[in-house]
């Protein structure tokens, strides 16, 4: 890989050489500051101010060149429109064939623009970046919040780029009026989602969108940094996307996604049921449970490493062994065979493709999209999650079909093995396997580096599904750099090894960071606790307050349903008033105090507090998973970014084990008793809690 400072200098137009951001310059002014700190100690407060000073002379020149060429754009578009209002009165064919070529050499011109703020609004990112983790300053937070909203702000130029979009709205406009319209005297205001087949029209909005992506990020001025693309942007990447993109492909792995977490969940209120009835203690339910849960571990490892190939094969297997599962879990009540009901959840859990569905939206879906796709795959889970237990409380009934048995405990397993064997026979019938890299045509390699950036895109359906987020960065004990440093100077010598994906669990563990390890912990205690929660509530109501499977149902529906609510608050209001590492500890503290207020103490339990306990605790875990996961794709290596030992596949497998954990603590603290059941289960996830908080305390203290 070619350092960030040689691929600026090979992107940049000719030219305009002169008006680029000067990443050497500012790059060498930081290793002055760290050689002068070893000497003497600097000025904290003369740093800040010269460094903001060489900030802000570099955005004034790009600033001003910008509104140059934007002013030029203006005029040549003013005299293209006064020669389309003069063919208006007497049009001729040819003349307006001119006038289009002509408006599409500006969109072309344009985009060489879009192209400019972009490069340079990465290279302010990265050297903001670089100085925070050299010098351990908040300098981002400082100079975003005291530049982003004076009433001269040149950064606002950069990032809201107004001008820029009043430019392409009336490039396109025009375009669009000399288009045939068969007959129609609607404009594009008139009707937004009209088509527009002009490439150029089509290329110019697909900038826009990848630019608003990237720098969008003054609407979260209250965090601690600028969360950009890595790489340098490259149209070939987009036309590369559109042919692996395919609307009713992902529609197919967001219900995918949806049924599997139905498939969890539908048994929750009648497992402990279902196991009395096959001569087993109610506890076993935590091994029912569970047993999905120890077959993930395994399964999301081979399913990442089959999506390298393909993604319709895996979603085929998936569905098969997903249909066979449910239908071995129905039939155990027929045959009384607890070994029956466990194999067909193992299948059930060698089914699951969320790995696959992930894979799909970071690698095939165009970035112009992918944020509504990522928040449709939080949207299929959360709903799926929801409908699972209030499916599995409309199905109270029992009837017999020749030797079959039907009723709230089967019933569950023949519903879903039927969805399957449909969603399969959808499928076959809809699927279209994405083009792959190797397919690609006329693709210069230079753009196939893209593995990098659509890989380091690989998190994104986690971590955009929650908000975008802070990162939380540690300096390297054995080496003062930031990591950005060791990519510009040691890129050269060893550009296969410095970004080699992992090629196992071990060697991916390797490159985890302290400050990722600490987010795994934070994210196991979360499941963990998640689990306890939702997997004994069936057996806790009944013991203690006599619930119905419908009470049950219930009670997890709503809860599942807080899921969307949740995450739109904390991603459109509070992610933007406080930081999130504010947010990350106030939840740990959240799920702290509903596991106490869990316990039964002295005074008789009852359902208020159970409720009020209950649903304390799973708002407050959603609100730490949103904001963890998205931290967590922040500060994984890019090594992790990619292949088959990704960063998804490590979070998925913490997440997973702890479901584990959970689901075996239950069947074991059952040898004790259902009485004793509720604190013994809360006594771990109270530990776990306790020490997620202080490790998180030990990592900011590290830090600032």
């Amino acid at each position: 890989m070619v350092s960030f400072g040689k691929k600026l200098k090979e992107r940049q137009i000719q030219e305009w050489q002169g008006y680029y951001i000067n990443y050497k310059l500012m790059k060498k002014k930081l290793k002055q500051y760290a050689n002068q700190s070893q000497a003497v100690v600097l000025d904290r407060r003369y740093v800040l101010k010269d460094f903001s000073r060489m900030l802000d002379h570099q955005i004034e020149t790009i600033v001003l060149f910008l509104l140059e060429q934007q002013g030029a754009l203006a005029r040549r578009i003013s005299e293209l429109n006064e020669q389309k209002d003069s063919l208006q009165e007497q049009p001729d064919l040819a003349k307006i064939n001119e006038l289009r070529e002509a408006y599409q050499a500006v969109g072309r011109d344009l985009l060489k623009l879009l192209y400019f703020v972009e490069i340079n609004a990465i290279g302010l990112r990265k050297i903001l970046k670089k100085f925070d983790k050299r010098f351990g300053y908040k300098f981002t937070d400082y100079y975003v919040k005291t530049r982003a909203n004076h009433p001269y702000s040149q950064l606002q130029q950069v990032f809201k780029h107004v001008g820029l979009g009043a430019v392409v709205g009336a490039i396109s406009r025009n375009l669009a009026d000399l288009q045939d319209r068969q007959g129609s005297y609607l404009s594009i205001y008139d009707q937004p989602a009209l088509p527009l087949q002009d490439p150029v029209v089509d290329s110019m909005q697909a900038a826009v969108d990848r630019l608003s992506h990237s720098t969008n990020f003054l609407n979260f001025m209250a965090q601690h940094a600028l969360i950009m693309q890595e790489e340098l942007p490259t149209p070939v990447e987009e036309e590369v996307d559109d042919q692996r993109y395919h609307f009713m492909s992902l529609l197919l792995n967001l219900a995918n996604t949806f049924l599997y977490m139905v498939n969890t969940y539908i048994i929750v209120p009648t497992a402990d049921d279902y196991s009395m009835s096959l001569s087993a203690a109610a506890t076993v339910c935590g091994i029912v449970i569970g047993a999905m849960a120890v077959a993930q571990i395994f399964s999301s490892v081979y399913f990442s490493a089959w999506s390298n190939r393909s993604y319709f094969r895996p979603l085929v297997f998936s569905s098969i062994v997903l249909f066979v599962g449910n239908v071995m879990y129905a039939l155990a009540y027929d045959l009384k065979s607890i070994p029956v009901l466990l194999i067909g959840r193992l299948l059930c859990g060698f089914g699951s493709a969320r790995a696959v569905n992930r894979r799909y939206i970071s690698d095939c879906v165009p970035l112009k999209i992918r944020m509504q796709a990522s928040a449709g795959f939080v949207s299929a889970s959360a709903l799926g999650m929801a409908c699972g237990p209030a499916l599995a409380g409309l199905l109270q009934t029992n009837f017999k079909i020749y030797k079959l048995t039907f009723n709230q405990n089967t019933l569950p397993g023949w519903l879903m093995a039927f969805a399957w064997l449909i969603y399969l026979v959808w499928l076959w019938i809809s699927f279209k396997e994405p083009v792959r890299d190797t397919e690609i045509n006329n693709v210069p390699q230079e753009s196939k580096a893209g593995p990098d950036r659509k890989s380091a895109r690989s998190q994104e359906p986690d971590a955009l599904e929650k908000g975008v987020v802070e990162p939380l960065l540690l300096k390297s004990p054995e080496n003062p750099h930031d990591e950005d440093e060791q990519e510009d100077d040691e890129s050269e010598e060893a550009p296969e090894e410095s970004h080699r994906p992992a090629n196992s669990i071990a060697a991916a563990y390797r490159l985890l960071t302290p400050s990722v390890k600490v987010q795994l912990l934070i994210y196991f205690m979360l499941k963990y606790a998640m689990e306890i929660l939702l997997s004994e509530s069936s057996v806790v109501t009944t013991y203690y307050f006599s619930w119905s499977t419908g009470t049950v149902s219930i009670f997890l529906a709503c809860l599942g349903l807080t899921v969307l609510p949740v995450n739109l608050v904390v991603g459109s209001y509070i992610s933007n008033m406080f930081e999130d590492r504010q947010i990350l500890l106030a939840s740990e503290i959240m799920v702290c105090l509903g596991i106490l207020m869990s316990f039964q103490v002295i005074i008789p339990y009852s359902v208020p507090q159970y409720v009020c306990s209950g649903l304390l605790l799973f708002v407050s875990a959603e609100v730490l998973e949103g904001v963890n996961l998205s931290l967590l794709s922040r500060v994984m290596s890019s090594r992790l970014s990619r292949g088959t030992y990704n960063g998804g596949l490590l979070s998925t497998e913490a997440g997973t084990i702890a479901r584990v954990i959970a689901d075996a603590t239950i069947t074991l603290a059952g040898y004790l008793g259902e009485s004793m059941l509720l604190n013994v289960t809360l006594l771990p996830s109270l530990f776990i809690c306790i020490v997620s908080i202080l490790a998180t305390f030990w990592t900011y203290n590290s830090l600032y």
